[in-house]
């Protein structure tokens, strides 16, 4: 398959996109080979088991997200957990709109395929921004980190939603036989978007950390996309005539997409392991205890810290020191306005 510059001609032929219904002519471009339909009660449901992946996606990104907000004072946390709510409705989204749950002849189906387009653009936006919150440019978690990364996500959003809608309605010069901007902002902005995090990320960990480990994240994460792309656009068609149509190129590109998303969790996780929610569990490693009556050994001497309660005075009071004089220092150490407890403890 060859791939040419601002058309998808090649691209849609091969592969089932969302958008390839409503470009290159009037009736949209159909691939070669897709997956077969089922009837679930008098409903076709196209594509099957990449409407299954899509599900398991939305469920996996779920956990995700609950995990990453369970890591209150992990770095990046609020900004991370945008990209992933961003995918969830992208593959909520994706779930009706290849499933043919709304029709591509529908009036509305031009506006969901719009805003599906969009909220691509802006995930892929968003973990950009991302690569480069650990580079603390500006304190992540503040309004300066989070506004930013809003506001460019809702600007990336607005803009591809227009050149789509406008290139599906023919508005504004833009026209579905020949939709350049159109393609710059669907295939070629996610591509860099995606080598800029993967180069950032490798940058950062070979400057800042001491763990190398998270860079078989990386790598992994990296493969799962790559491998995605490949078989997508490559091997769609292949995969559709070995397999008897039962699944194409577009259900190993969702499930090894839904993958490489895992790995850019596991990746952050792999790198903010310093949180709140670890050390609170081990109190005693943090917690030193230096009084003699709560430790068994201290720089004081033994008699000196036996109690004294109903059993007359200490030793040291015996050989005439007072006990203003004995007990100031330890008043000093504990912070118990000079008197010692009675019973050996607080």
């Amino acid at each position: 398959m060859g791939v040419e510059f601002g058309s998808f001609n090649s691209i849609c032929e091969t592969a089932a996109l969302v958008i390839c219904p409503l470009v290159g002519t009037d009736q949209g471009i159909e691939p070669t080979c897709y997956s077969r339909n089922v009837d679930i009660g008098g409903t076709l449901i196209f594509q099957p088991s990449t409407c299954f992946v899509h599900i398991v996606a939305i469920i996996m990104t779920a956990i995700m997200i609950y995990h990453i907000r369970c890591k209150y004072t992990a770095v990046g946390r609020k900004e991370i957990v945008t990209f992933f709510w961003l995918y969830a409705v992208i593959e909520l989204l994706a779930m009706f709109l290849d499933s043919g749950i709304i029709p591509t002849a529908n009036v509305t189906y031009p506006w969901f395929a719009a805003v599906y387009a969009g909220l691509v653009g802006a995930a892929y936006t968003c973990i950009l921004i991302n690569g480069f919150v650990g580079f603390q440019f500006a304190e992540d978690g503040t309004p300066l980190s989070l506004w930013f990364l809003r506001i460019s996500c809702l600007v990336i959003f607005g803009l591809e939603f227009f050149i789509a809608i406008a290139t599906f309605k023919q508005i504004a010069g833009f026209n579905y036989t020949k939709p350049i901007a159109l393609w710059i902002m669907y295939i070629l902005w996610p591509l860099i978007c995606a080598v800029v995090y993967i180069i950032s990320q490798l940058v950062l960990v070979f400057r800042t950390l001491e763990d190398r480990w998270p860079i078989g994240d990386i790598v992994f994460g990296t493969a799962f996309f790559a491998i995605a792309q490949v078989l997508l656009f490559a091997f769609s068609i292949t995969i559709c005539d070995a397999i008897k149509h039962y699944i194409d190129g577009l259900f190993f590109f969702t499930l090894c997409m839904l993958l490489s998303v895992m790995m850019v969790y596991k990746y952050w996780d792999s790198i903010t392991k310093e949180d709140l929610e670890f050390s609170v569990g081990s109190k005693a490693a943090v917690w030193e205890v230096k009084d003699p009556l709560l430790a068994g050994t201290s720089d004081y001497p033994e008699e000196d810290t036996a109690s004294n309660y109903h059993g007359g005075a200490p030793a040291s009071l015996v050989g005439g020191y007072s006990g203003q004089q004995m007990y100031a220092p330890q008043a000093q150490k504990t912070g118990y306005r000079g008197y010692p407890p009675s019973d050996g403890r607080y």
